[in-house]
């Protein structure tokens, strides 16, 4: 990976879905295709699948509101342990093995990320924050080293100091909205499906208004309902790039979110 971002290798902000991380055969070929690739990078991870098994495993509720976990302080705890503990150093674990410099964090560590509480139309989600507040200064410092920063969805609360749960997609994109005005900077989500489906097939490319339009009409819905409106956040923020896609499309397959029909 190139140490700093320039114009012709821009930062890229990859977002890898927590479904397949237990998988040591996805892990190695994910680790493998970051090696391969020549620009900076800061990759952010979920772990959805984990969480629910570890509260599970503490007998706690796994409750969901439009596709936002609610997570009272009990459930903080567990979440907090799994993708600050156990999934971000086995994906540095991944990383050393393949040569690559990395280390785990979550955003509490340097402040990397602030957030306030996340209260859409009122609804209490309890330890969910919506992120106001990225430090790119220490980031960029870490990319300087020819660090790759692993990081996991948990952000630091400005006003109370309590760690909360952030959606690992709005993550990615705080991060990438941060970073966008200064520095070139595309954005890849990787998930369990090729791309944004419609009718079983992958759509190549969409605008702001082909999504609202999917979403009304039911064809886009749950985990992908905040992928797409992260990705069209972070175009409006100045990203040259959003795309959608499996690991197997790393590359340049996929669905391209474009700018077209933004406010």
């Amino acid at each position: 990976m190139s140490p700093t971002p320039t114009q012709s290798a821009p930062l890229l902000i990859l977002k890898v879905s927590g479904h397949e991380l237990d998988n040591p055969d996805f892990l190695e070929r994910l680790i493998a295709q970051i090696a391969a690739l020549t620009q900076p990078i800061i990759l952010v991870h979920g772990g959805g699948k984990e969480i629910n098994a570890a509260l599970e495993q503490y007998n706690l509720p796994i409750e969901f509101a439009n596709g936002l976990r609610i997570t009272p302080p009990a459930s903080m705890h567990v979440m907090e342990m799994v993708v600050s503990g156990s999934i971000g150093k086995r994906l540095v674990r991944q990383c050393i093995g393949a040569g690559i410099a990395a280390l785990s964090l979550s955003g509490v560590d340097l402040g990397i990320l602030g957030c306030v509480p996340h209260r859409p139309t009122g609804l209490d989600l309890q330890q969910v924050g919506e992120i106001v507040s990225v430090n790119t200064v220490a980031l960029q410092r870490m990319l300087a080293q020819g660090w790759l920063p692993i990081i996991a969805p948990v952000a630091l609360g400005v006003a109370d100091r309590l760690p909360y749960n952030v959606n690992a997609d709005f993550v990615a994109q705080a991060i990438a909205a941060a970073f966008a005005p200064t520095t070139p900077t595309e954005l890849v989500y990787i998930s369990n499906l090729a791309g944004v489906l419609v009718a079983d097939q992958v759509v190549p490319m969409m605008t702001a208004h082909d999504i609202e339009q999917q979403i009304a009409h039911g064809h886009i819905y749950g985990g992908m309902i905040p992928k797409v409106q992260a990705a069209l956040q972070a175009l409006a923020a100045g990203c040259t790039a959003v795309r959608i896609t499996n690991l197997a499309g790393l590359g340049a397959g996929g669905t391209r979110i474009t700018a077209a029909s933004l406010p």
